[in-house]
């Protein structure tokens, strides 16, 4: 049998909050130490530069405006000849190491922002970019619907005849059972599920990780896959950024993050991991895809367990925003 050993890693950190540049520097310093560990693909959390908008969901929308200004100064342009992206490309390249990167993702030339996932190779590849299709509750304030053109799913190279197949979402994301099947009917081996923390905010400190455990596992056996979570905790650099630059708040504490690697039989295989004690931390787990071989005997959602002249799914592919056609496929364009 044909070793199909994969080391992955989930990034379980705070950004530096709201500072572009800074966290894009920690970005190429997470990639270089999980170079040093042999990591092939490491995921990060969602929208890890510049950090998750906490404001959204603490402030009356009026004491938002100029947050919300400051967040798409903060906001990643991406391009196919490197933008904002450049040194964390030479990143993978110099480490070997692919990565699924959380941004929140500002239109070249433009205001538009995205809720987006940057795929990039070990070889510094830019293979294409993700963007949530449906932004969450008051996430619409800052982020524009992504469209299905973006859906897809991208083949990481290990060799000149191997490779391995890895699909993405964001958030809640992760509850749109159609998405998930798009993904499933695209062939992938491992998901990365990017999240912020959620459990320290209010109304959600005691299901939480509950419910992100869940979805973990649920795509995993359903999918067939290997599922990566990782998200981010809250820091105190945060809240202090909050209160100084919209005033106090109540709804937001530090911690939080649920951050774990699920085999397809949702057995834990790493992790998890939560909440800010441990500090920053690369969670590694050796995923064997020949695994998946077994897996598929007893249910194969994309092949024997499907049933589709009874059930099927309907996907607009077709670009929607000018710019989509690059995003997806920039190394084609």
């Amino acid at each position: 049998m044909k070793d199909q050993k994969v080391k992955v890693g989930a990034v379980h950190a705070a950004p530096i909050y709201m500072k572009k540049i800074e966290t894009l520097q920690k970005v190429v310093s997470l990639i270089e130490e999980a170079g040093k560990q042999n990591v092939e693909l490491l995921a990060f959390p969602e929208v890890f530069v510049p950090g998750f908008p906490y404001f959204i969901n603490s402030y009356a929308p009026p004491a938002q405006v100029s947050a919300i200004i400051e967040y798409g100064q903060q906001s990643v342009v991406v391009s196919a000849s490197g933008g904002d992206l450049a040194a964390v490309r030479e990143a993978c390249k110099a480490a070997k190491v692919g990565i699924v990167l959380g941004i929140s993702e500002r239109v070249k030339g433009g205001h538009q922002l995205f809720n987006s996932l940057v795929f990039i190779n070990s070889a510094g590849t830019l293979l294409g970019t993700h963007r949530k299709l449906q932004p969450t509750y008051a996430e619409r304030y800052i982020w524009s619907q992504g469209s299905g053109h973006t859906l897809r799913t991208y083949g990481f190279d290990r060799s000149e005849n191997e490779s391995f197949t890895v699909g993405g979402l964001c958030c809640w994301e992760n509850t749109m059972n159609l998405a998930r099947q798009s993904l499933i009917e695209s062939g992938h081996q491992i998901l990365a599920a990017a999240w912020p923390a959620l459990s320290t905010t209010e109304g959600f400190e005691a299901v939480a990780d509950i419910q992100i455990e869940a979805l973990a596992k649920n795509h995993a056996l359903t999918a067939q896959v290997f599922v990566i979570c990782a998200s981010n905790y809250v820091d105190e650099a945060c809240l202090e950024w909050l209160d100084k630059n919209i005033g106090p708040q109540t709804h937001l504490d530090v911690g939080g993050g649920w951050s774990a690697v699920v085999h397809p039989f949702c057995k834990l295989i790493a992790g998890p991991v939560t909440g800010k004690e441990g500090g920053d931390q690369i969670i590694t787990a050796e995923v064997d895809l020949n695994h998946l071989d077994l897996v598929k005997v007893y249910v194969d959602a994309n092949g024997h367990f499907k049933r589709p002249e009874i059930l099927k799914i309907q996907k607009d592919s077709k670009p929607l925003w000018e710019d989509d056609e690059i995003a997806a496929t920039p190394a084609l364009k």
